[in-house]
C-alpha cells in the first residue's frame, strides 16, 4: 500500500482540499496529468475527486470539470466549486463557479466567468481562485494568482476580489504584492490557527517551492517567517485543508523523464538527470505551529503508523574509525572523511536515527542505496557552516556531475544546526520516492532513479558524530 498516493498511469497535478462536516472525510480533488503512454481507454480530464479519510488511501471518481485548480466550499446546502480555465487565441484566462449537491456532478454558471480587470491587474494571470468567508466584513473574499499593473516585471501578487453573493465579484487591491516575482503567485490559499491568519502560495521564478506568510489581520503586514517554506523543490502547488482538529498541507512531488521543458541533456545518465515533471505522487505533511506562530511540519499519522516491523540497523566502518558503546556508534574524523555502511534499504520502509555532531564538520549525514565503494548512491548532507540539508545523487562524485551541473547545490533545505544537539531523523521511502522529517518538524522530499536495491550508509567529513536508535522499519 502507498504512503504517498500515485495514480495508475497518470501523475497527480495540484491538489485541492475541502473536509465535508456531513460524513467527517475529506473529500479532496486533484488535477490529474497522464503519462504519455496511458492507455487511451483508460484517460479521463479534468478535476478528479480524491475522497479520504486518512490523507493515505483515496478512492477516485473523475468528475465532468474540466479546468486549472481552484476551491471548493458549502454554503446553504450547496457546494460551491470555483476554478479557471485558459484561452489560447487570444490568451485569456478565467475564474469559474459551478455548483454541486453531491460532490461529485457540478453544473457550471457560464455568466459567472470574469476575468482581470486590466487596470489593478495585468491581463496575462488570472487563476487558482481560492474562497473564503470573511466574517469581519460580512462578505466571500476570493484570492487569485494574478500579475499586478506595475512598472517592473517583478508583478507576481495574490489579488483580491469580493462578493456578497458568489456570483459578482469587485476588484480589490491585492492582499498580497511584495514587488518580488516575475510570475503570479500560483494556488493561493488562507486558513487562521490562533490569532494567526496564514497566506500560501507557490511560485517558480527565483526560486521553485510554496511558501507562506503571516499576519495577525487580513490587512497585512504579511510576515516573512525566518523558513517561509514547508519543504523543498520536490513539492509544489500545496494547498491546506483542516478537518476540525488537524491542519494538513497537501502538495505534489514530481517525477522525472517526460522532457515536457526540454532541457534534458542528448546523452542519458539516467532519471535522475533528468528535469522534473508537471505532477507525480500526493504527499501530505501535517502543520505544527510554534510559539512564535510560525510553522513547521511533520509526517500524518497513517504514515508515520504505517511501518510496524523495526529491526536495528546493522553498521560497520569502511574508512575512518567508528566505535559502539552501549547503543552509540561514533566516529572522530576531524582530519577527513569517514564512511560506514549499514543494512539493505527495503523498496518502502521508514528509516530512523538520531544524530548529533561535535567539533566543526564540514559535513556529516546519510547515504541511501550505497554500496562498499561508497560512491553512487544518494546523500542527505547536512552542513552546519551552511546550516542547510543538501541533498545530492552519485553522478556528482564524479567528472561527469561537474561537467553536467553548472550549479553547486541539488536540491537543498534550511536547518539551523547546534553543536551538541540532537536530531531525529525519519526518512519514508517509497520506490524512488522520499521525504525526510527532522525533529518532526521540518521536511524535504526528493527522488532516487538510478540507484536502487542496495544499502544505509553514514559519513562525517572533518569532525565528530554520535548515532543511536538506528532501525529500519517496514509494513
Amino acid at each position: 500500500m502507498d504512503l504517498f498516493y500515485t495514480p495508475e498511469y497518470a501523475k497527480t497535478g495540484d491538489v485541492i482540499p475541502f473536509y465535508d462536516e456531513d460524513s467527517k472525510t475529506f473529500v479532496n480533488y486533484y488535477l490529474k496529468n497522464w503519462n504519455p503512454d496511458a492507455p487511451k481507454d483508460k484517460v479521463i480530464y479534468g478535476w478528479h475527486r480524491i475522497a479520504t479519510s486518512d490523507n493515505r488511501n483515496f478512492e477516485e471518481v473523475p468528475t465532468n470539470i474540466h479546468g486549472g485548480t481552484g476551491s471548493v466550499i458549502k454554503n446553504g446546502g450547496i457546494y460551491h466549486m470555483f476554478y479557471c480555465t485558459f484561452d489560447a487565441d487570444p490568451p485569456a484566462q478565467w475564474a469559474r463557479h459551478a455548483t454541486s449537491t453531491d460532490l461529485i456532478h457540478w453544473e457550471d454558471i457560464p455568466e459567472d466567468k470574469f476575468g482581470p480587470d486590466g487596470i489593478i491587474y495585468k491581463t496575462s494571470d488570472w487563476r487558482d481562485p481560492f474562497v473564503f468567508w470573511n466574517e469581519e466584513e460580512k462578505k466571500w473574499w476570493m484570492l487569485l494568482a494574478a500579475r499586478e499593473n506595475t512598472v517592473t516585471e517583478r508583478n507576481g501578487c495574490v489579488a483580491l476580489c469580493v462578493s456578497e453573493d458568489l456570483s459578482k465579484w469587485d476588484y480589490r487591491k491585492p492582499l498580497y504584492a511584495p514587488g518580488m516575482n516575475q510570475s503570479a503567485n500560483e494556488c493561493p490559499d488562507l486558513f487562521k490557527i490562533g490569532d494567526w491568519y496564514y497566506l500560501v502560495y507557490s511560485n517558480y521564478t527565483d526560486g521553485f517551492c510554496t511558501y507562506y506568510r503571516m499576519s495577525r489581520s487580513l490587512n497585512g503586514p504579511w510576515i516573512r517567517p525566518e523558513v517561509d517554506t514547508f519543504d523543498g523543490r520536490a513539492f509544489y502547488a500545496a494547498k491546506t485543508g483542516y478537518d476540525g482538529k488537524n491542519h494538513y498541507v497537501y502538495g505534489w512531488n514530481p517525477t522525472k523523464g517526460e522532457n515536457g521543458w526540454k532541457f534534458d541533456s542528448e546523452q542519458d545518465y539516467g532519471k535522475d538527470y533528468k528535469t522534473w515533471n508537471w505532477g507525480g505522487s500526493i504527499v501530505v505533511h501535517k502543520l505544527v505551529q510554534h510559539e512564535d506562530g510560525s510553522l513547521g511540519v511533520c509526517p500524518i499519522d497513517s504514515v508515520a503508523n504505517a511501518m510496524k516491523k523495526e529491526e536495528t540497523a546493522e553498521i560497520h566502518g569502511l574508512t575512518g574509525k567508528w566505535t559502539e558503546t552501549d547503543g552509540i556508534i561514533s566516529c572522530n574524523s576531524e582530519y577527513g572523511y569517514a564512511a560506514s555502511i549499514g543494512s539493505w534499504i527495503p523498496p518502502q520502509c521508514c528509516i530512523k536515527a538520531t544524530v548529533k555532531y561535535s567539533g566543526n564538520p564540514t559535513r556529516f549525514g546519510i547515504a541511501l542505496h550505497i554500496d562498499e565503494n561508497f560512491d553512487k548512491g544518494y546523500y542527505l548532507m547536512f552542513e552546519p557552516f551552511f546550516n542547510r540539508i543538501q541533498f545530492r545523487s552519485g553522478l556528482r562524485m564524479y567528472e561527469q556531475g561537474g561537467q553536467m551541473f553548472p550549479y553547486t547545490v541539488e536540491l537543498e533545505r534550511p536547518l539551523r544546526m547546534e553543536e551538541g544537539k540532537e536530531y531525529k531523523l525519519s526518512i519514508y521511502i517509497q520506490d524512488t520516492l522520499a521525504v525526510l522529517y527532522v525533529n518532526d518538524d521540518l521536511a524535504f522530499g526528493f527522488r532516487m532513479y538510478n540507484e536502487k536495491d542496495r544499502c544505509l550508509g553514514f559519513f562525517v567529513s572533518d569532525g565528530n558524530i554520535e548515532l543511536k536508535d538506528v532501525s529500519i522499519l517496514t509494513e
